[in-house]
């Protein structure tokens, strides 16, 4: 499979787009060692999110490397950021604009579109599917994508980014009241620092599929590895920084499935 799924039962669909790290073969052999690092990967996630099973909530999680073609990319790799350097849908270069590419071995427009119907296309497929289904289901469907990332990445931002920061695309990807709820439960503690639709706004995913008026409500979360794990190399999962912050991402959530229950 081109992804790991498991249908939940509550109007929550969770999105893991970064969390794989397979590399095909024969894209592989055309890459660098910087590429076998796969420090872009949005580590342990999967696990920190452990407690959705227990919600009901709906997860999809990536298999495959963002470093092989990003899901959370538009299919026509358009700047999500206009004016601002970001990686692409088939990256050439890490956060640290190291190589993935050995000289003379990129990927061509071929190559890329052949990415795009073998592994982003079945995700997406998948995504789609499920999202009808919940809406079939229960009339309204919440989104949640899933990311996180290292806290001081230079290429991207200036200094250290907020732990907590949420994109709802200026507003549009969701109704306000669902963000405000969100939001809410971020604001009502003090340990972690948040953004709202600062630095990230959400992706492709999170534009794409968020649809108020389509009753698909859609918010990201890109949230810093320092608040669950070790940033460097092997990345380690830190289970008591974890421990931390997962009531503050379950109550989030279930603030969430309560507005769009009500």
């Amino acid at each position: 499979m081109d992804y790991q799924f498991k249908a939940g039962s509550i109007p929550l669909l969770v999105s893991m787009p970064h969390v794989g790290t397979d590399i095909p073969d024969d894209v592989l052999a055309a890459m660098t060692p910087a590429a076998v690092d796969k420090q872009d990967t949005d580590w342990h996630l999967v696990r920190l999110y452990e407690f959705l099973g227990g919600m009901g909530a709906s997860v999809l999680s990536a298999r495959w490397s963002r470093y092989v073609i990003d899901l959370n990319r538009p299919p026509e790799n358009t700047n999500l950021y206009p004016g601002q350097d970001t990686t692409g849908l088939c990256p050439v270069d890490t956060f640290h604009r190291e190589p993935l590419y050995r000289e003379g071995m990129l990927p061509d427009q071929r190559e890329v579109e052949r990415r795009l119907r073998a592994y982003w296309m079945p995700y997406h497929d998948q995504l789609r599917a499920e999202l009808d289904r919940l809406l079939a289901l229960h009339g309204r469907v919440v989104l949640w994508d899933a990311h996180s990332i290292a806290s001081v990445v230079p290429r991207f931002f200036d200094g250290k980014l907020p732990d907590l920061n949420f994109g709802t695309a200026d507003g549009k990807s969701c109704a306000p009241g669902l963000s405000d709820a969100v939001v809410a439960c971020a604001r009502a503690q003090a340990k972690f620092t948040i953004a709202v639709n600062g630095r990230f706004k959400g992706g492709h995913i999170t534009r794409y599929y968020g649809q108020p008026d389509a009753n698909v409500h859609a918010i990201q979360l890109e949230m810093c590895q320092s608040t669950y794990m070790d940033e460097d190399a092997p990345y380690g999962y830190r289970a008591d920084r974890a421990a931390q912050v997962q009531p503050l991402l379950r109550a989030m959530q279930q603030a969430a499935v309560d507005w769009v229950r009500a």
